[in-house]
């Protein structure tokens, strides 16, 4: 191969491999219940000029599962502490994390379905009975179907609750299983409750936070992230990120 040619062969090879890397979008995992004020926050983000990551919601179990699988993502923003505590401890994120966000678990009611809400136990007891299902997130994959089953417990709820339970991979599906109908009532997270499209079909009562764990929602970094994920991870302990967080009924460090 002549001189020149090699070259500019090497030369193109070169704006290939760099244009791959610069090209290189972070991929953010957000569990369920952090949708809408994380699509507030990543509109902060985006308008300070920085590049727009990928977004993908769910359950902050499926999401550990699949990271201990290989699955490419970047930054983990869980619901809880225990999984980004044990993708560092199985080697796949540089450090534990950090809490950034303490939330709150609520019970919803349809509407139409006509239960009052109360936090006096005999409304509860009433309102559970005249209830069809009761949806929840799965306790192993989601910390607030954890907190909603450690409530119920506590509460002294679960022999009249545990037979109606309906259970859904993330919070943001058990919400939705009570604005569409499928269960009268529901546990979620107040920023869920609060939205637009759940407010507006459901009510909520704020459960005693004593009842329950903490729900202390840690995120992580992986391993060999790109810069943009860096950046992200650093925004959310922002004091702007903060002030979205505590407008959708979330409590920061």
């Amino acid at each position: 191969m002549p001189e020149i040619t090699l070259r500019l062969f090497i030369f193109s090879l070169f704006l290939l491999v760099s244009q791959s890397v610069f090209a290189q979008q972070a991929i953010v995992a957000v569990a369920a219940n952090m949708k809408d004020a994380f699509g507030e926050i990543n509109t902060a983000f985006k308008s300070e000029g920085n590049r727009d990551v990928r977004v993908v919601y769910g359950s902050s179990g499926n999401f550990t599962a699949q990271i201990m699988n290989g699955a490419p993502f970047n930054l983990l923003i869980s619901a809880d502490g225990h999984f980004p505590i044990e993708l560092y401890r199985q080697g796949k994120s540089i450090d534990e994390g950090v809490v950034y966000a303490i939330g709150q678990l609520v019970i919803i009611s349809k509407n139409s379905a006509g239960i009052r809400l109360s936090d006096s136990k005999t409304e509860l007891i009433k309102a559970i009975n005249k209830a069809n299902k009761i949806a929840i997130a799965k306790p192993d994959l989601a910390p607030y179907g954890k907190a909603a089953i450690e409530y119920l417990k506590a509460e002294g709820l679960w022999n009249i609750a545990k037979d109606k339970l309906i259970y859904a991979d993330n919070v943001g599906i058990a919400t939705m299983y009570v604005v569409t109908g499928a269960a009268d009532l529901g546990f979620t997270a107040i920023s869920l409750a609060k939205s637009a499209e759940v407010s507006k079909e459901t009510n909520f009562m704020l459960v005693d936070s004593k009842l329950y764990e903490p729900i202390k929602q840690r995120m992580v970094l992986m391993k060999g992230a790109p810069q943009e994920a860096l950046s992200f991870y650093r925004f959310m302990q922002s004091a702007q990120a903060k002030s979205i967080l505590q407008k959708y009924g979330y409590s920061t460090p």
